[in-house]
């Protein structure tokens, strides 16, 4: 397995390339389950120029314990939802086109594709807004995944998505900006999309979640 600093690097160029995000904006965390170390992007790094001596890690705590990189100004985001949910272990933050439109629109994006119903499981709503960086987004942002939301939009600046692992976080974040794409162009040809009903919603999650794919051996 490679070391979380590697997962992390390669998450930032992956979302780089997918034009998940503009720049050096956006951020990427994952978790060590055995340890509670965190592992942070470093703040205004081109993803493509990162090694493993940039990525800045956390304890459980949120005490700094490796890098000499200043980290991500979004780093309260990441160790708060760890410390309330510990069943994340990768999270997202984005500033992908179609996501970004509807967050500052202050939109919620219901469940319109099956992908989605799998991958997501649930609409995704706006959070109160706030100065980026603040502790108070922190806050915001975290509230909505403790309420079981697996992905959130941020008003005025773009979208994040958490998972067990950081596989399911790029899906779902994939998954979000295409749902997105597809909601404002069904809106913009004057229709209204098809909402999948929230029973058929849970019954795909909850399939996609245990059985889809190849079982390991």
């Amino acid at each position: 397995m490679p070391s979380y600093e590697t997962i992390v690097i390669e998450a930032g160029k992956k979302m780089s390339r997918l034009s998940l995000t503009v720049s050096t904006w956006g951020n990427i965390s994952a978790r060590d389950p055995e340890t509670g170390n965190v592992y942070l992007t470093p703040s205004g790094m081109d993803y493509e120029n990162c090694t493993e001596n940039d990525i800045v890690v956390f304890n459980a705590m949120g005490k700094r314990i490796k890098g000499r990189r200043k980290p991500s100004i979004e780093k309260d985001i990441h160790l708060l939802i760890y410390q309330r949910n510990g069943h994340v272990n990768a999270v997202i933050h984005t500033h992908a086109m179609y996501s970004t439109i509807l967050a500052v629109a202050q939109l919620a994006l219901p469940v319109i594709t099956e992908e989605f119903a799998q991958a997501i499981g649930g609409e995704v709503i706006c959070s109160e807004y706030a100065i980026p960086g603040t502790p108070l987004l922190a806050e915001h942002i975290s509230k909505v995944i403790e309420d079981g939301h697996r992905a959130v939009f941020l008003p005025s600046h773009g979208a994040l998505c958490i998972g067990e692992n950081m596989d399911v976080a790029f899906k779902a974040c994939g998954v979000l900006e295409k749902a997105a794409e597809v909601y404002i162009k069904v809106k913009a040809m004057g229709l209204e999309p098809r909402i999948i009903p929230e029973a058929d919603v849970g019954h795909m999650f909850r399939f996609f979640s245990n059985q889809y794919g190849q079982a390991a051996k």
